[in-house]
């Protein structure tokens, strides 16, 4: 027997989840900020996490650096309370260049917002990709 409650919850948290996804297109870094808490956490696995929203900024915009467009390619998604997993296709788009990236995600929410955020994916998957030189 489902709880109705936990399917509204479940499909909220699946709707903000999709909802900063898509706001990664526009490459607004305010508006992905927007989606995070103070004290959230991103952590970009195999990279060093980043704690509170100013240093997720920073991240962010580093990662951002010389993309033309972001695109997020959701494959699956599915949602259970605070917690919403996806497995999704990243692609960067540099001049000249395009990067897709196969990556599954968890994130984890408070108060409708993202309180904590892991991306696992393969770092020589990223970097077997990228233009030489590098763009930027």
């Amino acid at each position: 027997m489902t709880d109705s409650r936990s399917d509204v919850a479940d499909s909220a948290n699946i709707e903000i989840v999709r909802r900063f996804c898509e706001a990664w297109s526009d490459l607004d870094l305010d508006l992905i900020m927007a989606f995070f808490t103070e004290d959230a956490v991103f952590h970009n696995i195999p990279v060093d996490p980043a704690q509170g929203k100013e240093a997720i900024r920073a991240t962010i915009a580093g990662y951002t650096d010389g993309v033309q467009k972001v695109e997020e390619r959701i494959l699956h998604i599915l949602g259970d309370g605070q917690v919403v997993m996806t497995e999704r296709i990243v692609v960067f788009s540099y001049p000249g260049a395009t990067i897709e990236l196969p990556v599954m995600g968890i994130f984890e929410l408070r108060d409708g917002l993202v309180s904590s955020w892991r991306d696992y994916f393969d770092m020589n998957q990223f970097t077997s990709q990228l233009p030489t030189p590098p763009p930027g």
